[in-house]
């Protein structure tokens, strides 16, 4: 533990940026609380948990492709950590991702993909239907051909909170179970009380527009539907790798889990603050998901759910000071797990009154004008 200070800093929101936030801050010193009715909830828990920043890469994003690689380098040193302060598993898997398609027009896209990357220095492994079948026999015959990412990782996401609330727990953050209505300097005001503290780091995900007012209209919610499957006894088991792909142009992921789990995901709407689970999602996940695994039809449903992807409109994070004694560490899109050590990294360095690494300064909430 570093030299002890006595700054107070409130988090608001306890999913994975809010708790790596009040676990890191408290263990380098600081006095720390967690707001949130219902910790390791949300996004956070029913997200894939794909730490694929390559695999994600879209032309027009480069800067978030940048800030995504440079969180996960650090990834591997914060899954350990993470491990040995909460003494449990960080769910960290190493396996790689596979992104495949199954007509043309999915292999031109990732021919496309693959080009793109290549220009910007980055490597990937183009590979025929024979040679993904190699890597992952559960692949069916409809996949033509891929891409081999074998620098993306993949974790458990609710192992990951798990992890994280046990640390944050044993480095001495308190959690208080109440919902935040708003933000201002020196104070939380909850529904019934106030919280008063030095500074506040906002990390409410796609609620944290509601919290403040620079953020008010920056962050919206978009809803993301996941199904969770499990490979019974007498079915081929789930890939060791995230297999993702275009079918028939429609994004789907399918990621393993260490006990013969399989989640399911990428449904994406534009419908606010609705968490409903709807029976077209769940069959055009179904549907996609068995083009690339027909196994998958043999594994028991386990779970539906829905949660809300916070986004900004041009899908990069908020990290930075929005007035003095308030920060910002939202807006994450669908990279909240992939982006938590950078987060981690630059709030620590702001509440330190230093600059954080220079992919991060993208992120800034400064970029939408005005002076924060």
């Amino acid at each position: 533990m570093s030299e002890q200070r006595t700054d107070h800093v409130v988090v608001v929101g306890g999913g994975v940026i809010g708790m790596s936030v009040a676990w890191r801050a408290a263990a380098a010193g600081h006095r720390v609380r967690l707001v949130d009715a219902e910790p390791a909830s949300g996004a956070s828990y029913v997200a894939g948990g794909m730490l694929a920043p390559i695999a994600e890469a879209w032309p027009g994003e480069e800067e978030l492709l940048e800030l995504g690689a440079a969180s996960l380098r650090q990834w591997p040193t914060f899954a350990d950590e993470l491990s040995r302060a909460a003494g449990l598993p960080s769910g960290l898997r190493r396996e790689g991702t596979l992104v495949v398609g199954v007509d043309s027009a999915d292999r031109a896209e990732l021919d496309n993909l693959a080009d793109y990357l290549a220009r910007l220095g980055r490597t990937v492994n183009r590979l025929s239907s024979r040679e993904l079948r190699r890597l992952e026999p559960s692949l069916g015959p409809a996949v033509r051909g891929g891409l081999e990412v074998p620098g993306d990782l993949a974790v458990d996401n609710r192992v990951a909170l798990r992890a994280l609330r046990a640390a944050a727990t044993a480095a001495g953050v308190e959690f208080v179970a109440a919902k935040a209505k708003s933000v201002r300097p020196g104070a939380v005001q909850l529904e019934e009380s106030t919280v008063d503290c030095d500074m506040v780091v906002i990390a409410a995900g796609a609620h944290s527009g509601a919290l403040h007012p620079v953020l008010r209209d920056r962050i919206r919610p978009v809803k993301g539907e996941i199904l969770r499957l499990r490979a019974r006894a007498t079915a081929l088991p789930p890939p060791s790798r995230t297999v993702r792909g275009p079918v028939h142009g429609r994004p789907v992921y399918l990621v393993p889990r260490d006990d013969g789990g399989l989640v399911l995901g990428a449904t994406q709407y534009e419908v606010g603050f609705d968490t409903e689970v709807t029976v077209g999602g769940v069959r055009d996940l179904i549907a996609d998901a068995e083009q690339l695994v027909p196994g998958i039809s043999e594994y028991q449903l386990v779970e539906a759910a829905a949660g809300l992807r916070p986004s900004t409109d041009d899908n990069l994070p908020v990290l930075g000071w929005l007035e003095p004694g308030v920060l910002a560490a939202t807006g994450h899109h669908r990279g909240g797990f992939l982006l938590a050590p950078a987060t981690v990294d630059a709030v620590l360095a702001l509440l330190r009154g230093e600059e954080p690494a220079a992919e991060v300064k993208v992120a800034d909430p400064s970029r939408w004008g005005g002076q924060q």
